[in-house]
């Protein structure tokens, strides 16, 4: 059977006569009541809350003396009457409604202010069952849904948060709510409702060992977006989960949508490399999978060439700074117009030298005032500054909607480090030297699109082949990035001479068209113009016997390899190291194969699949 509409005054303005105060939290609750007793508001409470009102002065009736019942059975019933649901519930100006309350002296109740008592906090500690039953709201959530429902007239407020802006609109409005603030105050209720109740049928569920019957998720918006993945996909947001924060905030810039799902996993990544390496660790992140990841291992000389940077400079670099310029430098053709992450705080250093490149922004653990002015002014003020929440905890569980389902995961929470590499399974031993590398590569993985390899050297990220069907397939591809990578070092490549004024990024690109050699007529014609004097061809013997003396490159992969095609082909880009879960009927086989090669390899037994 569905109920009518109950007909009542039409208001939009209301000055609250009577407000029940009960809260948990009592963060500026002071300074809100004294401000609702200046408009002549009387005030009801309980316990704590009107303790804390006496003490500071403010005048408040006890919620037993208004109802004339005591509270009883260990204070599990205090509000659950007549006289307080009847307050709140009751339509203003419907005749029948009228007559119920002075028939049963109940009195209206404009406004309730609460916080639910903390079950997820006591279940957080680690309480006995008992002691989390004992912290589920009754009476809280009774009152803010009685309060809610009725939002034409009563106003429900469960949140200091809100306390501003309950003052600020009763001041504009002759000290009164408004009908839009109300109904926004009762969605917001509904939610924090949904989300309590949510939170106590999963723990009784977990009790139970079984699937929790529904699963409430709520959001708090927190930001609108231009858009979502493209322009036609408005609205789009972002959002926290209901009693949560997000996990960073926005210093500088407007963060789109691909641009948040770069920051979230770039952060993990070099949070996690952090934790597992105690070096500091950057990324350089587009469309959601990593171009370049590295420690903060000290350049060689030739390494400093081929990145632009004098080794006096090199020798100065901080921690932060030479993490990043290893990260960027991986891949800088795929890095152009990146989304950075820094394990550590950012300091001047490392901002200047990324003032200098095409980036779209950055996350960080902080900023020093010197290099968060720096980064202030790139892209025209327009820079995305983002820093990490100090010690945020993700939930144990995620979700996804897609097509109209929902999805949901526990978090891979694995950290690959130094005990997964504990069994070498080649007759090659692995040293723990190359261990830290190993720990590189599975990390960055981790958090790069499947199926995925990737191959490292020196603390660096030097090929990353990302979210192909076959694994062999991503060994060509983040094969082709390392002899890129390394033929950036050949001497002709480090000798380029370009004409005074080109642009960095064009001498990036000129660099690798010219390791690549493949250029059409039209193109040729529009690179020589990078020169004064053109350069010979670097030929493919040139490179061949230049790749031929490469070696102790380590090979990553995010699950095992079916067969030996993948190794075989890692043979050709110097590999003397390879990583991965195993798991395969074809495990003796690839071990058989890395003994051919002399190559060590430890499975790890950590598959790292990431979509």
């Amino acid at each position: 059977h569905i109920l009518s509409a109950v007909k009542g005054n039409d208001v939009d303005t209301v000055v609250p006569k009577r407000a029940l105060v009960s809260v948990s939290d009592k963060t500026g609750v002071v300074e809100l009541c004294t401000y609702l007793v200046s408009l002549g508001t009387e005030l009801l409470s309980t316990g704590g809350t009107a303790k804390k009102l006496r003490e500071a002065g403010l005048a408040c009736k006890d919620v037993s003396e208004h109802t004339k019942s005591p509270e009883c059975l260990d204070g599990r019933v205090k509000t659950l009457h007549p006289k307080i649901h009847g307050g709140l519930l009751a339509v203003r100006g419907n005749e029948q409604h009228e007559k119920d309350m002075v028939d049963n002296e109940i009195g209206v109740i404009d406004m309730t202010i609460l916080n639910l008592y903390p079950f997820e906090a006591t279940v957080a500690k680690g309480s006995p069952f008992e002691q989390c039953v004992e912290n589920i709201d009754i009476g809280g959530p009774s009152m803010l849904r009685s309060t809610a429902k009725n939002h034409a007239f009563t106003t429900i407020v469960t949140s200091p948060d809100q306390y501003e802006e309950l003052i600020e609109t009763m001041k504009a409005n002759g000290g009164g709510t408004t009908l839009a603030m109300r109904k926004r105050f009762a969605a917001r209720a509904f939610a924090t409702s949904a989300a309590y109740d949510s939170a106590i049928a999963s723990y009784f569920a977990a009790q139970l060992e079984t699937d929790a019957p529904v699963a409430a998720r709520v959001y708090k918006p927190e930001m609108t977006l231009k858009y979502g993945c493209n322009p036609q996909q408005k609205p789009a947001g972002v959002s926290s989960i209901l009693g949560h924060p997000l996990p960073f905030s926005v210093l500088n810039g407007k963060p789109g949508y691909i641009n948040l799902l770069d920051a979230a996993n770039a952060w993990q990544l070099v949070k996690e490399l952090k934790d597992a390496t105690g070096l500091t660790a950057a990324t350089s992140f587009k469309h959601v999978s990593p171009a370049g990841a590295a420690l903060s291992v000290p350049l060689n000389p030739t390494e400093c060439k081929a990145f632009e940077i004098t080794e006096e400079d090199a020798a100065k670099l901080t921690p932060s700074a030479l993490a990043y310029i290893r990260a960027r430098n991986a891949d800088p053709m795929c890095s152009f117009g990146d989304f950075a992450a820094i394990s550590d705080v950012v300091d001047e250093d490392t901002a200047l030298y990324l003032k200098k490149e095409v980036s779209d922004g950055i996350i960080a653990a902080g900023f020093t005032p010197e290099a968060l002015e720096i980064l202030k002014q790139k892209k025209k003020g327009n820079f995305i500054i983002l820093q990490a929440t100090a010690d945020f905890v993700p939930p144990s569980m995620e979700y996804r909607e897609v097509f109209g389902m929902a999805m949901s995961q526990k978090r891979n929470d694995v950290v690959v480090s130094a005990e997964h590499l504990a069994k070498t399974v080649t007759k090659a031993p692995v040293t723990e030297d190359v261990k830290r590398d190993m720990i590189l590569g599975c990390i960055t993985l981790k958090y790069t699109q499947s199926n995925s390899v990737g191959f490292c050297k020196n603390g660096q990220m030097i090929g990353i082949g990302a979210g192909q069907q076959s694994r062999v397939d991503c060994v060509k591809l983040a094969g082709r990035k390392v002899a890129t990578f390394s033929l950036r070092q050949h001497p002709a490549v480090l000798s380029l001479g370009f004409k005074a004024g080109v642009k960095r990024q064009d001498r990036v690109n000129a660099r690798v068209r010219y390791i690549e050699g493949d250029f059409t007529p039209e193109e040729r014609s529009r690179w020589e113009a990078n020169f004064d004097d053109v350069p010979p061809p670097l030929t493919d013997e040139a490179k061949a016997a230049y790749m031929s003396s490469l070696e102790g490159v380590i090979l990553s992969s995010d699950a095992f390899f079916p067969f030996r095609d993948g190794i075989d082909h890692a043979s050709k880009v110097g590999v003397s190291y390879v990583v991965q879960p195993g798991g395969s009927v074809a495990d003796q086989s690839i071990i058989d194969t890395c003994d051919e090669y002399g190559m060590g390899m430890c499975m790890t037994g950590v598959r790292l699949f990431h979509h």
